[in-house]
């Protein structure tokens, strides 16, 4: 049979079991002491061996894990178990269950709330005890609901109890699973580094070290060898893009622009930021890399820097270009090029940020992005 390894609700499921077959036993035990008073003692049998079999069947399904994710069998389990209540008017007269005379099922009957408590939660719960309590209530009249409060008040609170429960441990599973995936792949990315450290980096670096030797041609060969080089070393160091709530890791996204003329800073740990907000502000430092490309100079190096400042995020992305002059800035606004003020300082300012230039001739430019949080 197939585990899940993380499976929090098994002990719940293991549970119900045991209550199922336990409860089982009280209401042969209670047909046995009442069986005097039992008017029609072949119809309680009966109604007991339709008990047994249902628990039979369901106790197997619960142990299952095809039982264990398939609601309708808690629902058929609800559907059964009223159907067995009702059948206590094989043995006694509906007159006489009115006047006190025992429902046969007895406590049996909170099976199924147990069971759609722990597929469901709370509402599953809720909605089992408010079946099971209704038929209770039509069999033994609603002019005494008085009498049979305390049983639907049980009914309740283990619905809502045992549905909270099961809730929180499904989330708790869902949150180990995910630790799970993320160690198993860091593990693997681990395994991964070592085996490329040791063969593929080693023989990259020698081509660099022997394509500039030999000269020529060969210089366009270790140019191409030291790209491949940094590509590999950024794809070891990656992390995965955390999601949490929404939010994303802003470093995740931005350590894939390292090249051999980019280099990316980030801090440690995940800078989280709402999936849209990292999604533009990624977009606004590819701008700002693209116009390095176009205007900082043939071989100019970017250096690009996360600070995570708590209430704020900044991104600096400086170069040792050839510069530029804030009018020369303003004239190409003006000439209708958007490059900055559209896709950089309008992405900013959509985001509600900020983006700041500074340059000079011959000094590269800086920007810095800086979004609140």
């Amino acid at each position: 049979m197939e585990r899940d390894p993380v499976d929090l609700l098994q002990p719940l499921w293991r549970s119900l079991v045991v209550f199922r077959l336990i409860t089982f036993g009280f209401a042969c035990f209670g047909v046995w002491t009442r069986w005097g008073g039992i008017a029609r003692p072949s119809g309680a049998v009966l109604q007991l061996a339709i008990m047994g079999v249902w628990t039979l069947i369901s106790s197997i399904g619960y142990s299952r894990r095809w039982g264990r994710r398939n609601t309708r069998l808690a629902f058929a389990d609800l559907v059964v178990t009223a159907g067995c209540m009702y059948a206590t008017l094989l043995a006694q007269p509906l007159i006489d269950i009115r006047g006190g005379a025992s429902v046969l099922t007895s406590v049996w009957a909170a099976g199924p709330v147990l069971a759609l408590a722990i597929s469901r939660g709370r509402d599953g719960g809720l909605l089992g005890a408010a079946t099971i309590s209704l038929a209770l209530l039509s069999l033994r009249g609603f002019e005494s609901a008085s009498k049979v409060l305390s049983n639907v008040q049980l009914l309740l609170v283990a619905g809502l109890v045992v549905g909270y429960a099961a809730t929180t441990m499904r989330r708790a599973g869902a949150r180990l699973r995910e630790a799970i995936a993320a160690e198993s792949a860091t593990a693997e990315r681990l395994r991964l580094s070592r085996s490329i450290h040791d063969g593929v980096l080693q023989v990259l670096a020698q081509v660099q070290r022997r394509g500039h030797a030999i000269g020529g041609e060969a210089v366009e060969l270790a140019r191409m060898a030291a790209e491949q080089e940094v590509a590999l070393r950024t794809l070891m160091s990656a992390r995965p893009v955390a999601v949490n709530g929404g939010q994303t890791d802003l470093c995740g996204q931005l350590m894939p622009l390292a090249t051999t003329r980019v280099d990316v800073v980030v801090p440690a740990d995940p800078v989280l930021l709402p999936a849209a907000a990292a999604d533009e502000l990624v977009a606004a430092v590819r701008e700002a890399l693209s116009n390095v490309d176009k205007h900082a100079g043939h071989g100019a190096r970017t250096w690009i820097v996360v600070e995570d400042l708590e209430d704020a995020v900044l991104v600096s992305i400086r170069d040792d270009g050839a510069g530029t002059t804030p009018a020369e800035l303003e004239q190409a606004r003006v000439d209708g090029r958007l490059g900055v003020s559209q896709s950089i300082r309008g992405r900013m300012t959509d985001l509600g940020g900020t983006a700041t230039v500074r340059t000079a001739p011959g000094e590269g430019t800086e920007w810095e992005l800086k979004v609140s949080r």
